[in-house]
């Protein structure tokens, strides 16, 4: 595999790229030109979304570098597994149309925390923002910046250096990381560019262009999907014989392919099995072991996709509950779409160069697989469409810090300075303090990018690393606390302080007992199940259950007013079948339908026993 090439843009890519700019401009400035009249406008966009920018929105403020570069990577390595981090969504997207959307707009709330604040007790609401705020600039902001500025670096080599060879030498004296200097200058560029609409009109601004971006990103990625199952193909070949091509290879029978397998395998714990087309991986599976198949909706994917300010708040900000409910159905559709972008190519790569995973330490694996994607854009992306990748990589990048810029100023001006320092602050003067913020948490992130690169590491599972430490005890509580009015504030708040602690006694105990095992291996090992990021937030779930249960049903129950309809599910007035749409072609339940078979069809599939019986 070729990576010495540079990523040379000439006249027609600068078009397509500064078109896409513009054009991006152009919606932002327009979506958010009376965003600043007040809070609901600016942090809500003035609840006018309709349907298609709700889930348009909803699924780009999810796709980002991890994805194009750290999840692709993982899919060079493990295979089709990588897909059911979006096709599991199926069923945490089904809990938000039929139960927590009604529930979340009835109880008229701008943020999480502010509903948490309600149910439970302030501190909790405390701690939520503050968790949130630290989440969403280490898990998200630092980490996209950091793996945009990365794909940059490789792709624009040749023209970064040009321009550091401009600076003065007082910028750039003797002995200067010139690699890390190029990263940097991208992760400032990147930040201030991709941020600049969130500062400027809010909610509205981000959710409009996040649309026009989605776009972009699907058919930038579709475009590189197709020309690699070309290449698979050959001159004479069609799409057909490609993707042939590709299952072939994948199946890993014979020559490289299957040397690169067996090379994974030895470094796969308590496993001697890899299907690299099968979904259903080993209970030890580094990223994607089976047993996440069935928590991690609970464990991870209700804090993500439900109690995460920067996803749930454009569901908030939706016209009504039909548009609300059909945009997640329209973001199901995509999440269907979406492995076809950012998985697919990860197969293309393997079927190519299967070398990556050979003949190298397994720490330098992950970063050449990461790497594979940009070198196949190098190898096949002609003169005249790199411009619509790079706009559709700027586009994942723009998108993400957008939305988390936004909703980390609206969980700081609405839970921390409007709660804690200016209780009775006007809307306009919110709106000021809202930009503010934006800027400083901007400012933060471009500062700790540059550092991420340091830890080392696959981006997608440092992200997802992150994830499953957050989110268990947040999912559990909130989960328990809306199905169950015996929930109290203490259970709760204990849910919090001993899930944090019990997440990181695991994390340390498994790291501890790795060393210890190569030093002395006659010592009782953990259970290698234990060692996936996955595995260890279904257990701390499990532990969070059990603390919120056990010490609510130990201390005094909560006050009536904590326990409202507006607080907890009550069935008969819940108004599950109101607002599904007029007519069967527009109804809710048609499309949901439609998407719950789409995803059964797929898994089904790739169980990892009905497409060797179809392959060639």
């Amino acid at each position: 595999m070729r990576g010495d090439e540079s990523f040379v843009l000439h006249f027609w890519d600068w078009i397509a790229f500064f078109a896409f700019f513009g054009i991006l401009s152009g919606i932002g400035y327009w979506a958010g030109r009376k965003e600043r009249a007040g809070a609901t406008e600016y942090f809500l966009a003035g609840k006018r979304l309709p349907w298609y920018v709700v889930g348009g929105s909803f699924v780009a403020s999810n796709i980002s570098t991890e994805h194009f570069i750290g999840m692709i990577g993982v899919a060079v390595i493990y295979g089709i597994c990588v897909a059911m981090s979006e096709w599991t969504n199926v069923l945490t997207f089904s809990l938000l149309i039929w139960f927590f959307i009604p529930f979340l707009l009835a109880s008229k709330v701008f943020t999480t925390p502010e509903f948490l604040e309600k149910r439970f007790h302030p501190i909790l609401r405390q701690i939520f923002a503050i968790v949130t705020m630290i989440s969403n600039i280490v898990a998200f902001l630092a980490a996209v910046l950091y793996g945009g500025a990365l794909a940059i670096q490789s792709l624009f080599q040749m023209e970064l250096t040009r321009l550091t060879n401009l600076l003065p030498a007082s910028v750039v004296p003797p002995g200067t990381d010139v690699v890390q200097l190029q990263i940097w200058i991208s992760i400032v560029v990147l930040g201030i560019v991709a941020g600049v609409w969130a500062i400027y009109g809010g909610l509205s601004s981000v959710a409009w262009t996040d649309l026009f971006t989605v776009l972009v990103m699907v058919l930038g990625g579709m475009m590189v999907t197709w020309l690699g199952l070309h290449a698979l193909a050959g001159d004479q070949g069609s799409l057909l014989d490609g993707m042939a091509t590709l299952i072939e290879r994948n199946q890993a029978m014979h020559g490289p392919w299957r040397a690169a397998v067996d090379a994974t395998i030895d470094n796969l714990p308590g496993t001697d099995t890899y299907n690299r087309l099968s979904v259903i991986q080993p209970a030890s599976h580094p990223t994607h072991p089976w047993p996440a198949l069935i928590f991690s909706v609970f464990s991870v994917s209700i804090w993500y996709n439900v109690l995460n300010q920067f996803m749930i708040q454009r569901v908030l900000g939706a016209r009504n509950s039909y548009h609300a409910r059909m945009g997640i159905v329209f973001a199901g559709f995509l999440k269907v779409l979406l492995p076809a972008i950012v998985v697919l190519p990860g197969l293309i790569v393997f079927a190519m160069h299967p070398e990556i995973l050979m003949n190298r330490p397994w720490s330098d694996v992950k970063p050449s697989a990461d790497k594979g994607y940009v070198q196949l854009i190098q190898t096949l992306v002609p003169i005249g469409f790199r411009g619509l990748f790079l706009a559709a990589l700027f586009g994942a990048i723009q998108s993400t810090v957008n939305s988390v810029l936004n909703s980390t100023a609206t969980i700081f001006t609405l839970d921390i300075y409007q709660r804690w320092i200016h209780r009775r602050a006007s809307d306009k003067h919110l709106v000021k303090v809202g930009i503010l913020s934006s800027v400083v948490v901007l400012g933060i992130a471009i500062g700790l990018g540059g550092f991420i690169g340091r830890i080392g590491g696959n981006l997608f599972v440092y992200i997802q690393t992150l994830y499953a430490f957050f989110a268990p005890p947040f999912s559990a509580l909130f989960l328990l606390g809306v199905l169950w009015k015996r929930i109290n504030a203490p259970g709760a708040i204990a849910t919090v302080i001993l899930g944090f602690t019990f997440g990181i006694a695991v994390k340390v105990y498994v790291q501890f007992d790795t060393a210890i095992q190569k030093s002395i291996p006659m010592l009782p090992f953990h259970p290698v199940w234990l060692e996936p990021y996955a595995n260890q937030a279904a257990l701390n779930w499990v532990f969070c259950m059990l603390v919120c249960i056990s010490v609510s049903c130990l201390t005094t129950p909560p006050r009536p007013e904590q326990v409202s309809d507006q607080l907890t599910f009550r069935w008969q007035k819940m108004n599950i079948l109101d607002h599904l749409g007029n007519h069967w072609y527009s109804s809710v339940v048609t499309w949901w339908l439609l998407f719950v078979f789409s995803i059964a069809s797929l898994l089904i599939l790739f169980s990892g026993y009905i497409l060797p019986m179809v392959a060639p």
